[in-house]
């Protein structure tokens, strides 16, 4: 019998969600996704590709500019995992833009020109932002210049809907953190089908689906291989090295659970504005702690690697 991983795979294109190019060669992941916290751990081991980084940003503006070193390691990342893997990578937007709608278009060009620099089809490549009004708004400037985004740290069907109705290509709600957000607050979740992250996740795919939108829809943030099976069925799945390990060695039978073909379409809904989805997110606690949480643990992460690459200097 097949295993769990390659039953998943008839249904869900699987993403590896690592920078660690062992794992990834060890995987064979169709997709790939990056983000600061996983590029200060390949920083922290040492990547060769610190130095290429430095080397690179002096190449183009002639000194060590930190931010411009993190964008270049970044994307010498993103290029060395592109040459593993047959599909995309996400390469994420410095969180501390993440309110600031024409910084975070600019660092956005910044990364697709470092990756032209670098010979890389930039068709390949997804630009990853926070799920806030502004990084929102951002996307639908860079996505009608031909620049495909990931809106990640969704945390609400409000952040869905306003990311797809503005062009978004790929959003990545996320299972675990809401699960360790309503778990840390005394709900007890003894399955995936009471889990409030699947639920969560289950209910954007359905909902963007039903309204005959385009934008794909990638599961994310796992704490087991429960959470994953419950979505079966969902457009992608970024998954961590050590939970497609262990799909890969159950050879239990899996069910899908989400089908797009089997949704009946449903009447339009009203186009998000500004202000309905600023209320939707100062309504919805969980959301609103998330998404900030989800900020600021990026930004320090940044912030990190910016002072690894200054003090390595």
């Amino acid at each position: 019998m097949s295993s769990k991983r390659e039953q998943l795979e008839t249904w869900s294109t699987l993403v590896a969600d690592t920078g660690e190019l062992a794992a990834i060669r060890a995987l064979r992941p169709v997709d790939a996704t990056t983000n600061p916290s996983l590029l200060l751990a390949l920083a922290k081991q040492g990547s060769p590709l610190l130095d290429e980084a430095r080397r690179l940003a002096r190449q183009l503006e002639g000194d060590d500019d930190p931010a411009l070193c993190c964008d270049a390691f970044a994307t010498l990342t993103g290029q060395t995992v592109l040459e593993l893997i047959p599909g995309l990578v996400s390469t994420e937007v410095d969180a501390r833009l993440s309110f600031d709608i024409t910084a975070t278009v600019e660092r956005a060009r910044r990364l697709m020109a470092l990756y032209r620099e670098l010979g890389v089809d930039t068709e390949r490549v997804l630009i990853k932002i926070a799920a806030t009004w502004e990084g929102i708004r951002a996307a639908e400037i860079l996505e009608q210049e031909g620049i495909h985004c990931n809106l990640t740290l969704v945390f609400s069907l409000e952040q869905a809907l306003a990311a797809s109705q503005r062009g978004a290509t790929l959003i990545s709600p996320f299972v675990g953190r809401i699960h360790d957000w309503y778990a840390s607050r005394g709900m007890v979740i003894d399955s995936p089908e009471q889990d409030p992250g699947v639920i969560s996740v289950r209910a954007i795919f359905r909902t963007l689906k039903g309204l005959g939108l385009d934008t794909i829809v990638m599961g994310a943030s796992f704490r087991n291989t429960g959470q994953i099976e419950a979505l079966a069925g969902c457009d992608r799945l970024t998954i961590s090295p050590a939970l497609l390990e262990k799909l890969a060695d159950d050879a239990g039978t899996l069910t899908r659970h989400l089908d797009a073909t089997d949704i009946e379409l449903v009447p339009e809904q009203p186009q998000m504005n500004e202000a309905s989805f600023r209320w939707s997110l100062n309504d919805n606690p969980m959301a609103c702690d998330l998404l900030a949480d989800g900020i600021r643990r990026f930004a320090r992460d940044q912030e990190a690697l910016e002072a690894l690459l200054q003090a390595e200097n």
